[in-house]
């Protein structure tokens, strides 16, 4: 039997004559005849005992009806879930973040909740570079990364720019608003990222390009952590804007670094170029255009 069948067994049962059932269907009386008989043979089983114009359900036609409902129910069901995630009102949105993505962040996705209520959200963070080959290796479909990072084979809208902050603890001697690379080149200092990562590039790039040889005495690419360590005096670091507005309870002061020293840390959200993104995703780009282009 095939779902076509059941759906007009139902029609038969609820119209209780077969010429009833053929007019609820559009199709001649004929042809739905022999479909009952052809269902009955293959059950092996008496569906419907007839009674002149109208007739009987067996408990065998009892039964089938019964489950005939339950199957035409979840078919229509899977229909509706299948457009849903086909038009994006359903499904899962798979996104990958670096720890220090975007501020704006859990707005944005707020806003995408909002929107899209049914969406299951799938958050992976990790650093840039891994990010991209999450979604080379299709195991996120978006990622939210620092650049410049090769990225080829990635499609990416740019969203901003950061500047950069020195941050000290507050224990340490106040500067004015705003330093230089030349200011704090002696500062014993802590590297966020790791060694090759964005962050760390971009730092060290800044310090080459003015020659100058910067005091580094670690790294540190848990950002809490980082920010704990200069709380407590142990170093300085250079961090983006997104990190203080992130962690503004910390015992820590900040100064933007001046023109023309001041390091922009790019912001891009990517996807793998050529290949399909679920409704979801091109929802949650579409929004992402809106905000930032």
């Amino acid at each position: 039997m095939d779902i076509r069948q059941l759906r007009y067994f139902i029609a038969i049962v609820e119209e209780g004559k077969i010429s009833a059932a053929a007019d609820r269907l559009h199709i001649s009386q004929p042809p739905l005849s022999q479909q009952l008989k052809s269902m009955e043979e293959e059950l092996d089983s008496q569906l419907i005992i007839r009674k002149g114009k109208r007739f009987e359900v067996t408990e065998a036609g009892k039964a089938l009806y019964a489950y005939a409902l339950q199957v035409t129910r979840l078919m229509e069901e899977a229909e509706m879930e299948v457009k849903s995630v086909g038009n994006g009102a359903n499904g899962t949105l798979s996104l990958g973040i670096n720890t220090l993505s975007l501020a704006e962040l859990p707005g944005l996705l707020q806003r995408f909740h909002i929107q899209y209520p049914k969406v299951y959200l799938k958050i992976k963070q990790n650093e840039s570079t891994h990010l991209c080959k999450l979604v080379r290796d299709r195991v996120v479909e978006l990622a939210i990364i620092r650049l410049p990072l090769e990225i080829g084979d990635l499609s990416v809208i740019h969203l901003l720019e950061e500047p950069f902050y020195f941050i000290t603890s507050d224990q340490c001697e106040p500067f004015e608003t705003e330093v230089s690379l030349q200011d704090i080149k002696e500062f014993p200092l802590l590297l966020p990222s790791k060694e090759g990562m964005g962050l760390h590039y971009i730092i060290l790039e800044g310090f080459s390009r003015l020659e100058l040889k910067p005091n580094i005495i670690g790294e540190c690419s848990d950002i809490s952590t980082l920010l704990d360590m200069v709380s407590s005096g142990l170093g300085a670091s250079i961090v983006p804007e997104t990190v203080l507005k992130r962690h503004p309870e910390k015992s820590i002061r900040s100064y933007r670094l001046a023109k023309p020293d001041n390091l922009l840390a790019p912001v891009g959200l990517v996807w793998l170029k050529n290949h399909y993104l679920s409704k979801a995703a091109q929802h949650f780009v579409d929004m992402i255009r809106k905000e930032y282009c």
